[in-house]
């Protein structure tokens, strides 16, 4: 074990997550999240979909946390030593912000066999019950994939295609996983899980980062790719990612938008009503 104990290991097979871990310190997280917020003055919204999306193809900062050593040695406690990033989300809720996730599991729209992606969602700022911190269902991941649909009307739902559970979600069950500055939760791909508003006075920030060992595979026929951040690649799934040489260069703005467009072309490949 890198950094993870037997007995949290333990956990993560029983109830499909892991909270709270640290990664940083608070001043660290707090570099970065001025390095953030310089980045929206000088080149606007980090929006989902766009350049808060897979935003270590164009950010040096958030190339820099993908690769924290804190954050790998845990994941490589969970999944093994040779891991790629399959996506990554820049999760940002503004003070006072209505914006939600519903209910939903990873595995549903990610089209990825073997079942063994692993989210670290790591706080740059105060994530609480308050500021709509993620919480999670223990224990779903052992009862495989549900049902998802398209909720139609939902207003300030964060997940580009609005996907969310079908099935009743025992709400009372829910676990809430709150984070200090520089702390990161894990949650495995199958688990079931979603996020409140903001109803704090603070910006609620966080990276979400989607890592896979490299046996994994996409189920759809589009070639897509990955950012090796640790180990060997010996299975040729994924055409490997460029790092980004500057912040939001115009080599990266081109090769972001390319990978981004294939990205988003393979979801079309996957249903939300045959989960996956």
């Amino acid at each position: 074990m890198k950094h993870l104990t037997e007995a949290q290991v333990e956990a993560w097979r029983t109830q499909g997550f892991l909270s709270p871990l640290t990664a940083m310190s608070e001043a660290e997280a707090r570099g970065f999240r001025d390095r953030l917020e310089a980045s929206e003055r000088a080149f606007g919204p980090l929006k989902i979909g766009g350049m808060g999306s897979k935003s270590h193809l164009l950010f040096t900062w958030v190339d820099e946390i993908a690769r924290h050593p804190r954050v790998l040695d845990a994941v490589e406690d969970l999944i093994g030593g040779d891991i790629l990033i399959y996506t990554l989300t820049l999760w940002l809720k503004g003070a006072k912000d209505g914006a939600f996730v519903d209910w939903h599991q990873d595995a549903s729209y990610f089209g990825l066999e073997p079942k063994e992606q692993v989210t670290a969602w790591i706080a740059l700022s105060e994530s609480s019950a308050e500021s709509g911190c993620v919480r999670v269902i223990p224990g779903s991941h052992l009862s495989g994939g549900f049902r998802h649909s398209i909720r139609e009307g939902a207003g300030n739902h964060m997940l580009p295609r609005r996907q969310a559970i079908d099935t009743h979600v025992d709400e009372s069950k829910a676990v809430q996983m709150p984070l200090k500055p520089g702390q990161f939760s894990l949650h495995h791909t199958l688990a079931i899980h979603g996020s409140e508003p903001n109803l704090s006075d603070d910006r609620r920030l966080g990276v979400g980062i989607s890592y896979i060992p490299t046996r994994c595979r996409f189920t759809g026929k589009t070639r897509l790719t990955g950012m090796l951040v640790r180990g060997t690649d010996r299975y040729d799934h994924f055409d490997h990612e460029r790092r980004p040489q500057g912040d939001r260069t115009p080599e990266a703005v081109e090769y972001h938008a390319a990978v981004m467009k294939n990205y988003f072309g393979s979801k079309k490949e996957l249903s939300l009503a045959d989960a996956e």
